[in-house]
């Protein structure tokens, strides 16, 4: 039961026009014979628009909180049907009123109290047929008339199933699209089928561009109110030839369609959120879910049903060894977008056709899904599965797992935990956003405080065994090929992190190929030299621009540098 519904009933019985509700006064019902309190206690706006978003749909509610004008219906059983109109010009107003001819009211149950959120004491209305109390019923002046606004049919996928069917008032031109059906006045009871077709049209739509990304193989597919849909093709964004700019609302209503009640809640609450969809038979797809200063957006990353073998990504030997390890923390790092969890799946993929052990992932959200083959595999989401990265790493200590797959380590206490989680006997991966492997190890010492480094550092000497840090470019012809940069952390190694001298290390990792040790420069000269990317491509991707020029020069490779000189 919503928290206005007795005022509601009272209006009717009351025979009253109708309930206004303004932000700092007190409820008022509009008499005959003027304006009359309800209630001694005055209603703020979140109050008021917390008590409106009981009575709206997720489109509605999402309109209430971003400070929009509006119109919707409400549809009270017993009471009938109910319009209720939101100005926000000139201060911020609800006006109630029974719907014409809407059906008459029920048994005349008394009013008793309605709780407003935040308030102390009820809001609480006089007895069916009673009088207002005069000590509260002072001269109220009427509110002056709302401005007028132009509605707009609705689109029935934005009404939710208790709603009679109503037309939104707005005066953004793009707030609800102009090309949505007209509702008309169908019985509350129809409005379920009509919201379910409605909805299906708009998933059929989405997943119409969806399945277009994936047959063009684009990475990721962009939808943006008021822009053409975008795609990420061989790293660079394109439109989509033949679509529209999609309308600010229209794109609400296709990300809504396939966005999981629990995760349509948190974006309401924080304006953003991430989830998995799959479309069988195609691929499943990371979602992210934004708000910007044009409305709703979403990003979404293809991941393939199918997972890449290590043998069809040519990971190194060295690569597949730190997967035969029993204990310790490997970790695959590279900006985003860098094929890092394409990295990490194959890793797994390749462990679970080697190895007899229990793997446990810990995802946000779950990415690529491992079928059980020598391994058990159980893959946990987070939110869905567990509140977060961190409780679900501790909880993992007491599942009997053989190794861990930490999907991001984010913050200071996730990454000391995945830590000791390595030191404890655990064989555990996981992901960093740095570019090098000697910036890797940095970065997490520096996410401690100064009196907790050394402690970390000696931690991190013992436990740490290898780290693989990628970056993708575009191969001669199309398509994309990862460099990777590869340390193996051998006894010498340890020692430089344990005393603070990572800036050694490179020196180390020229002297270490013969281990599967490779520099990203030399990863880069080497798919230059193979003709996979052209040189100017491999620069731009140069962590170490001038140690590549110089092997550029050493191997009479031509290079346009940006300047526009060739070097």
């Amino acid at each position: 039961m919503a928290q206005l519904d007795p005022l509601l009933k009272a209006l009717k019985e009351r025979n009253a026009n109708e309930l206004i509700l303004k932000d700092g006064q007190q409820p008022m019902f509009g008499m005959a014979d003027g304006l009359k309190p309800v209630s001694p206690k005055s209603l703020t706006r979140p109050q008021i628009i917390a008590l409106l978003c009981e009575l709206a749909g997720p489109v509605e509610s999402l309109k209430l909180k971003g400070g929009e004008a509006m119109n919707f219906s409400y549809a009270l059983d017993g009471s009938g049907s109910f319009e209720i109109g939101v100005v926000t010009t000139g201060g911020f107003s609800v006006t109630v009123r029974p719907k014409q001819g809407a059906v008459a009211a029920g048994d005349g149950v008394p009013v008793a109290e309605v709780a407003i959120p935040g308030a102390g004491a009820p809001l609480s209305t006089a007895p069916a047929g009673g009088e207002v109390d005069p000590a509260v019923a002072e001269p109220v002046a009427p509110p002056p008339a709302p401005a007028p606004v132009a509605a707009v049919a609705v689109d029935p996928a934005t009404i939710p199933d208790r709603q009679a069917p109503a037309a939104v008032a707005t005066t953004d031109p793009v707030a609800v699209s102009p090309a949505a059906p007209s509702v008309t006045e169908n019985p509350v009871t129809q409005l379920a089928p009509a919201r379910a077709a409605a909805e299906q049209t708009h998933k059929t739509e989405i997943e119409r561009y969806l399945r277009r990304m994936f047959e063009m193989g684009a990475s990721d597919l962009h939808l943006s109110a008021e822009e053409v849909p975008m795609v990420r093709l061989h790293g660079e964004m394109i439109r989509l030839e033949g679509e529209r700019p999609l309308p600010a609302n229209q794109t609400q209503l296709l990300l809504d369609s396939i966005t999981p009640d629990r995760n349509r809640k948190e974006f309401f609450e924080c304006a953003d959120t991430d989830y998995a969809h799959e479309i069988p038979g195609v691929s499943r797809f990371r979602v992210n879910l934004f708000r910007d200063r044009k409305g709703v957006g979403g990003v979404f990353r293809t991941i393939p049903t199918e997972i890449l073998t290590a043998e069809q990504l040519g990971l190194p030997p060295a690569i597949l060894n730190l997967c035969n390890l029993n204990k310790g923390l490997v970790l695959v790092t590279g900006p985003t977008g860098s094929g890092k969890s394409t990295t990490l799946a194959a890793m797994v993929d390749y462990i679970n056709k080697t190895r007899t052990d229990h793997i446990i992932t810990i995802e946000d959200p779950i990415e690529f899904v491992h079928p059980n083959q020598k391994c058990l595999v159980n893959q946990r989401e987070v939110i869905t599965h567990t509140s977060g990265f961190k409780k679900a790493l501790r909880a993992a200590l007491r599942e009997d797992p053989d190794i861990v797959l930490v999907g991001e380590m984010r913050d200071l206490e996730t990454i000391a935990i995945a830590i000791e989680t390595a030191e404890t006997g655990h064989l555990v991966f996981g992901t960093l956003h740095t570019t090098t492997a000697i910036s890797t190890v940095d970065r997490i010492i520096d996410q401690f405080p100064a009196d907790r480094q050394a402690q970390i550092r000696t931690m991190l000497a013992e436990g740490l065994r290898g780290v693989v840090a990628q970056t993708l470019l575009k191969k001669i012809g199309g398509g994309r090929v990862a460099a990777l940069e590869v340390l193996i952390v051998t006894s010498a190694i340890s020692n430089l992190i344990r005393e603070g001298k990572t800036f050694q290390i490179p020196s180390l990792m020229q002297t270490g190929k013969k281990i599967g040790m490779q520099m990203l420069n030399d990863a880069l000269m080497e798919l230059v030299k193979k003709k996979v990317v052209e040189p100017d491509e491999a620069y731009m991707k140069a962590v170490d621009k001038t140690s590549f020029l110089s092997a550029c020069k050493s191997n009479n490779i031509r290079i346009t540098l940006p300047t526009g000189k060739d070097d």
